[in-house]
């Protein structure tokens, strides 16, 4: 059957949406997700100027609390709730496009969102879905897996987990044949949808080249059980345009996934005719259409959009439900202990120290309209890139 992969913009084809049943959001995340706090560790390391500011925060944590800072062994979760989310979610599919919402919440290896939305009427159908980290020679692999059976799912999360746990922990020679293996059980499971997020992403800084021989060597084995590869709407388009180019080598689809994180909704979605998601589900697997929309976020230089997304990751919120509203209520490192507590647990008081403040506030500066427009005139490169979005077939 031939592929259909068609891509357009919002900005260039407003009225792309024009004929289709549905919007479809995949692959975001709510405040059940574990974030990695690499990005610190990584700030504290290659910035020359933060060095000290670290390193300060550094003896300060080990004299007065007998706490050993680790950023990798620490994790963040995003601000918004699963109801949030999904509303938000809903609210720009409904809005902009005057479709019908079917939306897929994809958190970093559990379901609770899904779980916690069945309860809520106006998501009851949503479907059980996850962002699967799944462990691949020397990096790891972000599987999208929308869709699973509800009297399966918590075994299926079980599985998960216990093969990435003797993997990790190499009790296993090779995950390779039961990676296989968990992958041809799922693809056997006619109304799940498994997508490779972000393929082209060296997410785990394994070097380009290594992680380009990975992706290979998984499509090589696998190909003929993932259902599509993700366009990603946080990643910039130069990568994105190198997931078209992976998509025509290996005869795959594209698909869209958002990876919203923070207040932006998803960047892009997929146009559709299905009425409900396992409907659409059979439209990528068995009709092989896909229609992928950008949305006018994704025309905004990335650099910028990157930049709100992290001060939204650091700010507070409080209007937020309890325990969600300060920054530092969002963010867990290990006590002297090792028993995983809030940052607000572990200051002096509860109250953030005050030189830690200040450079938090500088960042947040950094978001401020009269800041912004400077950084966008300083970026107006990518809003070019942006522009090199438009009506195609991948």
């Amino acid at each position: 059957m031939t592929l259909q992969s068609r891509i357009s913009s919002i900005w260039n084809q407003p009225l792309a949406a024009t004929g289709y049943l549905s919007g479809v959001s995949l692959h975001s995340h709510t405040n059940q997700s574990q974030e990695s706090l690499t990005f610190l560790h990584m700030m504290g390391t290659e910035y020359r100027l933060l060095r000290p500011v670290f390193a300060h925060y550094e003896r300060i944590a080990q004299e007065k609390y007998g706490l050993k800072l680790d950023f990798l062994a620490g994790h963040w979760t995003p601000p918004l709730t699963p109801r949030m989310a999904f509303d938000l979610e809903f609210q720009q599919i409904a809005e902009k496009t005057r479709l019908m919402p079917l939306v897929s919440i994809t958190d970093h290896d559990n379901i609770n969102a899904p779980m916690l939305l069945r309860t809520i009427p106006s998501a009851r159908h949503i479907p059980m879905s996850l962002e699967w980290s799944a462990p691949y020679g020397k990096t790891e692999f972000h599987i999208g897996v929308h869709n699973l059976p509800s009297a399966d799912a918590t075994d299926w999360m079980a599985r998960f987990a216990a093969f990435t746990d003797r993997v990790m922990s190499r009790t296993t020679a090779s995950g390779d044949a039961e990676l296989t293996s968990i992958l041809e059980e799922l693809n056997a499971l006619p109304n799940v949808l498994i997508v490779l997020n972000h393929p082209v992403w060296d997410l785990y800084q394994i070097g380009q080249t290594a992680h380009n021989e990975h992706v290979e060597r998984f499509l090589a084995a696998h190909n003929h059980l993932v259902h599509a590869l993700e366009l990603n709407g946080l990643r910039h388009l130069r990568e994105n345009r190198e997931v078209v180019k992976l998509a025509k080598r290996w005869n795959q689809l594209v698909i869209s996934g958002g990876d919203r994180h923070a207040l932006e909704p998803n960047a892009n979605i997929n146009l559709s005719n299905a009425e409900n998601f396992t409907a659409f589900v059979h439209e990528i697997r068995y009709q092989k259409k896909s229609h992928v929309l950008f949305m006018d976020q994704y025309a905004e230089p990335w650099q910028q959009r990157i930049l709100r997304s992290t001060v939204e990751a650091i700010s507070d919120f409080p209007s937020f439900p309890a325990g969600m509203r300060r920054w530092d209520e969002r963010v867990f490192h290990p006590d002297a202990n090792g028993v995983m507590r809030r940052a607000s647990e572990l200051w002096h008081e509860g109250k953030t120290p005050k030189l830690f403040s200040a450079i938090l506030q500088m960042v947040r500066l950094l978001h401020h309209p009269t800041m912004s427009l400077g950084l966008r005139w300083a970026l107006s490169n990518a809003r070019e890139m942006g522009v090199g979005i438009s009506e195609q077939e991948a």
